[in-house]
């Protein structure tokens, strides 16, 4: 996982998907500090970000973003 900071409270985070294994690139509005924590911490995703969407804590878990879901299993999942 690649983190980079944008401004205040934004973030583009880059990381591979578990599916395809392409490098997928999302803008999250948190900070890079809160992300760090998260990954050093044993804290599960949707506790240490609640204010983020499924799709967002799915893709910061495992690289796949919005697009490759609906591709993959169909949106009515």
């Amino acid at each position: 996982m690649q983190i980079d900071h944008i401004d205040v409270n934004m973030v583009r985070v880059t990381k591979k998907s578990a599916l395809s294994g392409k490098h997928n690139s999302m803008l999250i509005p948190v900070r890079q500090g809160e992300i760090e924590h998260w990954l050093n911490s044993c804290m599960l995703v949707q506790d240490a970000f609640p204010w983020l969407s499924a799709e967002v804590r799915e893709f910061l878990v495992s690289g796949i973003t919005p697009e490759e879901w609906d591709a993959t299993f169909g949106s009515d999942v």
